[in-house]
């Protein structure tokens, strides 16, 4: 009975059996122990390098690198049945290249062919090489290695490599290299496997060719020995073409490597082929699973919320990760993190969300590979170019599009290939290995001096239509197809306009002239076609912001309706005259006030759209493009139609980019925009929540070095500062300032936007000294403010919004300092930006508003009638221009009321105090509540009708008043801040009241609200406390009088005591409370009124 049969590979006692097809070979103790010494023999005369083949200890020897359970099925198949193919049948190379980014799972390829091979009995031999791993990185020991390899799994070589390293010692290279690599390999490796084919089958390969796996060829420092290593290689399969050996190769792609391996007789495989993100979602399921069938923690999490991760989150990861394996090891490294290191006290539920921000940790090694090629010509416009382009080119159309030759684009690429797929030939496009180099190249603070600057897409759009121009010059009247365009032209006609749109901000005058220059002349050259004049319009409309010029966009409007007028309705350029067109008369009603125009770009919106029907990709873009024309026009109009079907829009268009859609931040970002409008129309708390939400997924989106981070931080400060303006909760406040810190840091100079990120900084920081009367935050508020100036001259657009925000920075240091110069720079800044503003401008009320408060200020401050009727004519003209129902009519009412009631006070006119009634009446009307300026609205109608009551002395104005004098302090729970402003009031009109009628309720009250101010306004230790304590003497002393409790007089001796301590006298004669602070607090209450509303 034959006890093995169907073992492999068996030891038993002192024999050992191996199984070889279906015979079974058994050998005695002696033959084994023969072997053993053989092989000694053979180790030590080569004295090979111990950890360099896959059977070493990897923890102790990188790159710990191993396919994880079902992934990388496809490729180790497709390579596996090259491994183990006839080399006499199937005809196929003897050698196989793998190359790919670093990252990709090189190593762990490497590996798992190693072990499959041998799983199937095919011998292996392998050398790991490893950079910085003294040895391995250097080319001297790897064919004694190999060797050593070879001799132990095809015992048929050893007696032949045995007498070559007996005969020539100085073969092994140890300790010092005497012998060149190809000696050496021909010597030791392909002379000795020869000789023991030639003899016959080699019973040892099972039918299998020798397999020999080189892992890292770039890892070796030896750069030239590793070419002669390949051309000896290639010499001797040319000369033994039969020879039943293989040879499996990984590496980057780097010059001296791909310039003797891509050549006819190598199998090529490119690794990016087979990179999917099917493999990083098989990787990450394994890897989950297995996690959660160890941690307890993520065991006990699932039971009471479900799967984890998400499927979403799974998705977010894949796309994060970018098809780099050792990138997905390090995330899922950190996920799992032990939670027993003080450094990782969160679960892994935790540290997940974190995970999706991690960088990839890939910037030494693109600094390292830049380094090589930054001397040669034109190295940083290929770089930037690659980096900046919407869509990848060859190396000819690079050429083309800057202007230099095919090779001199190749030159600076060829060193480049480790982190950039330069293919073969000229007209396969050129793609990154990996997405983060785009973020690492475009991110100045990550790539210094290798930085692709925004500006470069000036340079591209220039030579863009000067390509265009080149070729209608060649080809002049004669008509050219897309079929007929190389790359470069092709490219160009699809997206010269977004790199146009990109640079704009650094557009400098020369540069528009000659691009416009330069269109006509090719518009002159193919007169009347569409695309040409399309192209013509394109370069008007995109620097015409520039030129401030309305001669400029009319002509751009024109050339869209003439381009348009030539394209039939199924022509594909139509879409894009529509969508341009629409844009751009959109633009021109907000420069003109012409509601023709608006209306006349939300049809052609609509047109646009109806040719985008779902689910085509640029659905979203022409959705988008309507709901902005829409909402434009609901900031003139008001129609709550408008904006509700904004929303409605923006909602489809997020519907159609579901994660991980790369344009879903900016979807994200519409809607949130839609929502906070309506908020701010409706006071929908629901509607704000969902616009945080959604700006806070948006910012999750565009993590560092996302270019687009800035604009998703700054639009989550605009929905906080709402909520903080609603709420005043100062958490709010707080973050905001936080966020919009980290987007000032992200626009340094001379990013476009940097003055964006000032004017709102500098609006929470008022805020902030609003809240928190520290002047630190007022002052810097006024520096942004001014910085935010210095970068908006004239003719900017939105100069007239710094110019207002420094003014109203101005006027807060004024009502705090007193300081008439900040008063008059405000008034001097606010008529500059009136003037900016002329009718029928949409922020022209804003102005005409805060001019009119400025003036009401001046005037308080010199008597200068003047000042005030000029203010009252600003305020009516701001009214006319907010009609029902506009969101801050209210604000304007106000205004015009208070500035009313100071000419009442100083005319004695009734008319203007009635009317200022009215208006006040209007006003709180249109803040019901939870509106956040009701209170204030409910103060100044009080002292309105207190102002009447001391004229015609009705009580009825006095009961109101203090009606609404309660109400208004209901709404102004402690510790609000403005809480005093309200008791205030409504001392003033108990304190009428009870003169009037002696009532001691009223008494009472008065007492309570004294007491609170006091304790409010005047704690202990406030320089200004002697004289309220009087008043709350005096007013105890009338409750004495009243009722004779002697509990009164116990504390008016205490208050004596207080103020005798304080002052050092006690002969200080109480005066009659209303004299000595209703001027005060009708100054503090007429100002109640503040700029609300954040201009961005």
């Amino acid at each position: 009975m034959n006890v093995l049969q169907g073992s492999q590979d068996a030891n038993i006692g002192h024999i050992a059996a191996y199984q070889v097809g279906r015979d079974l070979h058994q050998y005695g103790y002696a033959e084994q122990k023969n072997a053993n010494e053989r092989a000694l023999a053979i180790c030590d005369l080569l004295e090979p390098i111990e950890d360099a083949s896959h059977t070493r200890d990897r923890k102790r020897s990188p790159p710990d690198s191993a396919c994880m359970r079902g992934t990388r099925l496809e490729v180790v198949r497709k390579v596996g049945a090259w491994t183990s193919s006839c080399i006499l049948i199937d005809g196929e190379p003897h050698i196989c290249w793998m190359h790919g980014y670093v990252g990709s799972g090189k190593s762990a390829i490497s590996l798992e062919i190693c072990i499959k091979s041998e799983s199937q009995g095919q011998p292996v031999a392998s050398f790991f090489f490893f950079r910085n791993a003294g040895d391995r990185s250097r080319i001297w020991r790897f064919a004694t290695t190999v060797a050593d390899q070879m001799a132990a799994a095809v015992p048929e070589t050893a007696p032949f490599v045995r007498a070559a390293a007996t005969a020539r010692p100085g073969l092994k290279n140890f300790p010092m290299p005497v012998t060149s690599v190809a000696m050496q390999m021909q010597r030791l490796v392909y002379g000795p496997f020869k000789s023991a084919a030639d003899r016959g089958p080699i019973e040892s390969l099972a039918g299998h060719p020798f397999l020999i796996v080189i892992d890292g060829l770039d890892e070796c420092e030896d750069k030239e020995e590793v070419g002669e290593l390949i051309n000896s290689m290639l010499t001797f399969f040319d000369d033994n073409p039969s020879v039943p050996l293989r040879v499996f190769v990984t590496s980057r792609v780097e010059q001296h490597i791909q310039s003797r391996l891509n050549v006819p007789g190598v199998l090529l495989d490119d690794l990016a082929d087979h990179c999917s993100d099917d493999d990083i979602t098989a990787f990450l399921e394994v890897f989950f699973q297995d996690a959660g069938r160890r941690n307890p923690v993520i065991q006990a999490y699932v039971r009471e919320h479900g799967e984890w991760p998400t499927p979403s989150e799974k998705q977010k990861l894949v796309q994060h990760i970018g098809g780099s394996f050792i990138f997905a090891s390090a995330v899922s490294k950190f996920i799992m993190g032990s939670n027993t290191s003080r450094d990782h006290l969160t679960t892994p539920m935790d540290r997940l969300p974190l995970a999706l921000k991690m960088n990839p940790g890939l910037d030494g090694l693109y600094i390292q590979t830049l380094e090589r090629s930054e001397t040669i010509p034109h190295f940083l416009n290929v770089i930037s170019t690659v980096a900046l382009l919407e869509a990848p080119l060859p190396t000819s159309g690079i050429a083309e599009t800057l202007g230099i030759r095919t090779y001199e684009v190749v030159n600076v690429l060829v060193d480049l290939q480790a982190i950039i797929q330069v293919p073969g030939t000229d007209d396969i496009p050129v793609t990154l290995c990996h997405t983060s180099l785009r973020d690492f190249l475009t991110t100045q603070s990550r790539s210094g001096r290798f930085f692709a600057h925004p500006r470069h897409h000036v340079h591209l759009y220039l030579r863009l239509i000067q390509c265009e121009f080149e070729l209608r010059q060649r080809r002049q009247g004669v008509a050219i197809y897309l079929i007929e365009c190389t790359p470069a032209i092709a490219y160009s006609r699809r997206y010269a306009v977004e790199h146009l749109a990109k640079g704009q901000s650094f557009l400098e005058q020369s540069e528009t002239g000659s691009a416009i220059r330069l269109c006509r002349e090719t518009l002159r050259l193919h007169p009347g076609s569409p695309e040409l004049i399309h192209a013509l319009a394109d370069a008007i409309y995109w620097t015409a912001p520039l030129t401030v010029s309305r001669v400029d966009l009319e002509e751009a409007i024109s050339l869209y309706r003439q381009a348009l007028r030539l394209q039939s309705a199924a022509d594909e350029g139509r879409w894009l005259s529509l969508h341009h067109l629409g844009m751009a008369l959109t633009g021109y009603y907000r420069s003109t006030g012409d509601m023709r125009d608006l209306e006349e770009a939300i049809k052609l919106c609509r047109e646009a759209l109806e040719l985008r029907p779902s689910p085509h990709p640029d659905r979203s873009d022409s959705l988008h493009n309507l709901s902005w024309s829409l909402k434009v026009r609901y900031r003139c109009s008001e129609a709550m139609a408008d904006l509700e079907e904004a929303t409605s829009l923006d909602r489809e268009a997020l519907d159609l980019r579901p994660s991980p859609h790369p344009e879903r931040s900016s979807s994200l970002s519409y809607l949130a925009s839609s929502l906070i409008d309506r908020y701010r129309r409706t006071k929908g708390m629901a509607d704000l929540e969902e616009a945080i939400s959604r700006s806070r997924e948006a910012l999750e989106l565009r993590p560092l070095p996302h270019p687009g981070r800035s604009d998703s931080l700054n639009e989550l400060v605009v929905s906080l500062a709402d909520r903080f303006l609603c709420t005043q909760s100062t958490a709010d406040l707080e973050e905001a300032i936080s966020l919009d810190r980290e987007a000032l840091e992200l626009r340094p100079s001379p990013h476009p936007e940097r003055s964006l990120s000032l004017h709102n900084l500098a609006i929470l920081l008022r805020y902030h000294y609003r809240f928190t009367n520290a002047m630190a935050d007022l002052e810097e508020a006024i520096s942004l403010s001014r910085e935010a100036v210095e970068l908006r001259p004239p003719p900017h657009p939105v100069r007239s919004d710094s110019l207002n925000e420094l003014a109203v920075s101005l006027t807060d240091r004024f009502l705090c300092t007193q300081s008439t110069a900040d008063l008059e720079e405000a008034i001097s800044l606010d008529r500059e930006a009136l003037e900016l503003r002329p009718s029928p401008h949409p922020e022209r009320s804003l102005s005409l508003h805060n001019l009119a408060i400025l003036l009401k200020y001046h005037y308080r401050f010199t008597n200068a009638m003047a000042d005030l009727e000029e203010a009252i004519s600003l305020s009516r003209e701001a009214v006319e221009l907010r009609p029902p129902p506009h969101p801050v009519r209210s604000d304007s009412l106000n205004e015009l009321a208070v500035s009313l009631t100071d000419r009442y006070q100083c005319t004695q006119t009734m008319a203007d105090l009635e009317e200022a009634i009215s208006l006040h009446r209007e006003a709180l009307e249109l803040r019901p509540s939870p509106h956040p300026e009701r209170s204030s609205s409910l103060n100044n109608l009080a002292m309105s009708l207190r102002d009447r009551y001391q004229c015609i002395r009705g009580m009825a104005d006095l009961e109101e008043a203090i009606l609404l004098d309660r109400e208004g302090v209901e709404l102004r729970p402690s510790p609000h801040p403005k809480r005093s402003d309200s008791l205030w009031t409504l001392f003033l009109s108990l304190e009428a009241i009870y003169d009037a009628t002696g009532v001691l309720s009223d008494l009472q009250e008065l007492i309570t609200v004294c007491e609170e101010l006091l304790d409010f306004d005047y704690p202990v230790g406030h320089v200004k406390r002697v004289r309220p304590l009087h008043f709350l003497a005096d007013l105890l002393q009338k409750r004495f009088d009243a009722t004779g409790q002697e509990e009164d007089l116990a504390r008016i001796d205490a208050l004596k005591d207080e103020i005798s301590r304080l002052s050092g006298s006690m002969c200080t004669t109480a005066v009659p409370l209303s004299s000595t602070i209703i001027g005060v607090a009708r100054k503090r209450n007429r100002f109640i009124s503040w700029y609300r509303r954040i201009v961005s």
